[in-house]
């Protein structure tokens, strides 16, 4: 399990970033519980890196989805906000906007059509490619691009103010 996790750090580390807009121990520490855990239900029929991108994906999903999550996203103490005024003016600004376009976009995922939306997760925030979706999804690799192509059309215009 130690070589896996080390294998495998940096791109759960991304892919966490990447869904919830700052990295996230206990999310990791999650990840490699549900990993061990579910090893035995992993199936070689698809790359293991495709695997536990998606076991890293949908825990990420459920933190977004929690209370928890949802809750410290709207809280912002007094103390902190000092704290951030006098080290980071200008930086507070620029991660309010941040995390906004994060939520716009994640929204705006969230929206599409499922055929669209598991394309776009998958390629961009999972990194994989057009064959490996493929397989996963068991259908062509030009009906991969496709959806994909229809996807980010969508998006660009659900998100045509923020871009």
């Amino acid at each position: 399990m130690k070589s896996l996790i080390q294998q495998y750090k940096n791109n759960i580390r991304k892919i966490i970033s990447n869904m919830t807009g700052s990295y996230n121990e206990d999310i990791e520490q999650e990840v490699y519980i549900k990993t061990w855990k579910n090893l035995d239900k992993y199936k070689e029929q698809g790359k293991f890196k495709s695997w536990i991108n998606t076991v890293t994906a949908n825990i990420c999903r459920d933190y977004m989805k929690s209370s928890y999550f949802k809750n410290n996203q709207n809280i912002i103490t007094d103390d902190e906000t000092l704290i951030k005024l006098q080290d980071e003016n200008a930086n507070i600004e620029n991660e309010f906007i941040k995390k906004q376009r994060q939520k716009t976009v994640v929204e705006a995922v969230e929206k599409l059509k499922p055929k669209f939306r598991e394309v776009i997760v998958m390629y961009e925030m999972m990194n994989m490619n057009y064959e490996e979706i493929s397989k996963k999804l068991n259908c062509p690799v030009g009906t991969v691009r496709s959806r994909l192509f229809n996807a980010r059309k969508e998006l660009s215009i659900t998100l045509k103010d923020l871009i």
